[in-house]
């Protein structure tokens, strides 16, 4: 089943103080923080609503991006799912993966914009456009 939608709930970004070294590494962590059941009034459906963190982070201690919300989900397996959660603090894999993978699709564009503001590099590789070897 698909994911609906995410909102943010809020978003920090901060830059540290001084210089940046040569060597920047950046990491970025999206965790899931809770589940719970929801309407969707506009399907007549309950959903699932799952809460999350995701923390982009430039070390050594040059920044931080933070950022929380919940992503809205729709499955016919609602009581099991949020059983699941509450024993082990696990979704089951499928899910767990697809929802995982939209907050890294959504939040890094997001994070990209706000690491720019900050002057920060991206979070992730951009291609880059090389000049033409002569001869090749």
């Amino acid at each position: 089943m698909p994911v609906l939608g995410l909102r943010f709930r809020s978003l920090e970004a901060k830059r540290e103080q001084g210089g940046a070294p040569s060597q920047i590494k950046v990491n970025s962590v999206p965790k899931i923080t809770g589940v719970r059941e929801s309407n969707a009034h506009m399907l007549k459906q309950k959903t699932l609503s799952v809460d999350f963190d995701f923390v982009t982070e430039y070390s050594p201690n040059i920044g931080i991006i933070k950022m929380s919300g919940e992503v809205f989900y729709i499955t016919d397996k609602n009581q099991e799912i949020l059983k699941m959660w509450e024993s082990k603090k696990e979704l089951p894999e499928d899910i767990r993966i697809e929802i995982l993978n939209h907050l890294f699709r959504t939040c890094l564009v997001r994070i990209s914009n706000l690491a720019d503001d900050l002057q920060l590099p991206p979070p992730m590789s951009i291609p880059r456009v090389k000049p033409k070897v002569e001869g090749k």
